[in-house]
């Protein structure tokens, strides 16, 4: 899949699996917009991983649960590369504990990045989008966005939108010549997850059939192929990669 000539924007890329995506389109040539809120290192590595890969990068600070910064990041990369074909909608947050020690701020951030910021993001990039008539949208999920997960219910809510969010605005931007699609990844080995004690981690393994925890490639590739024409005929579907988990 050749991506050369494309541009990517890639919310909440400094890391993991955001990271892992967007080396993966720039392996496939194309020039990658990696937004972050506050990691300065981890996005200068990004930088450099996509450097070596002889890739194009550039990397864009701020907050995409604020609805004025995402609109103006959008429009400064429409002026510079002239287009956006491709929104990866990635950044996300979570809090794991009882939902009764969850508080309204709690229930304001997490929402905030996860689902308004989806809204945030494609409500600038879609106007564009259906000015040209084409555009891809991939937005990342969880698997706690189908069914629940105990001790975090306010994010298992916030990708629960996101999934109907994203199936509702395939079928709306469909005859726009715009796919929307979604990836709910499983347990994925990146930091959110380090919290885990080795017991932690030993258990929840053996809950899994293929055995291991997921990685950030088994979900960029399926973003890529998602937001090239191998998937022309492919919108509105949420994907499960959770190595059969669920």
């Amino acid at each position: 899949m050749d991506f050369h000539g494309k541009v990517v924007l890639i919310t909440g890329g400094s890391r993991g699996i955001g990271r892992s995506i967007a080396l993966e389109f720039a392996k496939c040539n194309a020039s990658v917009i990696v937004n972050y809120r506050n990691n300065d290192k981890e996005a200068e590595k990004t930088i450099e991983e996509i450097k070596k890969l002889g890739g194009y990068c550039e990397t864009i600070k701020g907050d995409i649960k604020e609805y004025d910064f995402s609109k103006k990041m959008i429009q400064y990369i429409i002026d510079k590369y002239g287009k956006i074909d491709v929104l990866i909608n990635n950044a996300g947050i979570s809090k794991v504990g009882l939902f009764i020690d969850m508080t309204e701020k709690d229930f304001d951030d997490i929402m905030g990045v996860n689902l308004r910021g989806v809204f945030n993001t494609c409500s600038n990039v879609v106007k564009h989008m259906i000015e040209r008539k084409e555009g891809n949208i991939v937005n990342i999920s969880s698997i706690w966005g189908g069914v629940g997960a105990s001790c975090e219910v306010l994010y298992s809510a916030s990708k629960g939108g996101v999934n109907s969010f994203t199936k509702a605005l395939g079928k709306e931007l469909a005859p726009s010549g715009i796919r929307v699609n979604g990836i709910q990844p499983g347990v994925i080995d990146t930091d959110m997850n380090k919290w885990m004690s080795q017991e932690d981690r030993k258990a929840l393994i053996d809950e899994i059939p293929i055995s291991r925890f997921g990685e950030g490639e088994d979900i960029a590739k399926l973003a890529v192929f998602l937001a090239s024409d191998e998937a022309k005929y492919i919108t509105s579907q949420i994907i499960s990669v959770d190595g059969g988990y669920i």
